[in-house]
């Protein structure tokens, strides 16, 4: 990318960053770049990261109308799995904390739980 196409998608991943942040349950995210390249080019991997209250939540937001409309950006994503529930978290200088799974086996709850 040049440095005007870098802007450009910096600009367009803070818009889509923004219509995620306006919906209900979102708690935080943020948009990064890698330090390092391991591809030929100069282009960089972009990381947009959310942290959302439930996956029901999380769900419910990529129907959005202005997280739609971001579609043009997010669909250049690569395709990997894209959402992740945090089974750890660690404070500094302290000791990983376990946490508990929101993933059932059941879809009849999945779904329920959802709405």
């Amino acid at each position: 990318m040049t440095e005007g196409e870098t802007d450009a998608f910096a600009r367009d991943a803070e818009a889509a960053l923004a219509a995620l942040a306006s919906c209900d349950g979102y708690e935080r995210g943020g948009l990064g770049r890698a330090l390092d390249s391991f591809t030929d080019g100069e282009d960089a991997a972009w990381l947009l990261w959310t942290e959302w209250r439930d996956v029901g939540s999380y769900r419910r937001a990529l129907s959005n109308y202005q997280v739609k409309m971001s579609t043009p950006l997010l669909s250049r994503a690569l395709p990997e799995a894209s959402g992740f529930e945090v089974l750890a978290e660690c404070a500094p200088g302290g000791e990983p904390r376990r946490a508990g799974s929101d993933r059932t086996d059941d879809p009849a709850e999945a779904r329920e739980s959802a709405r």
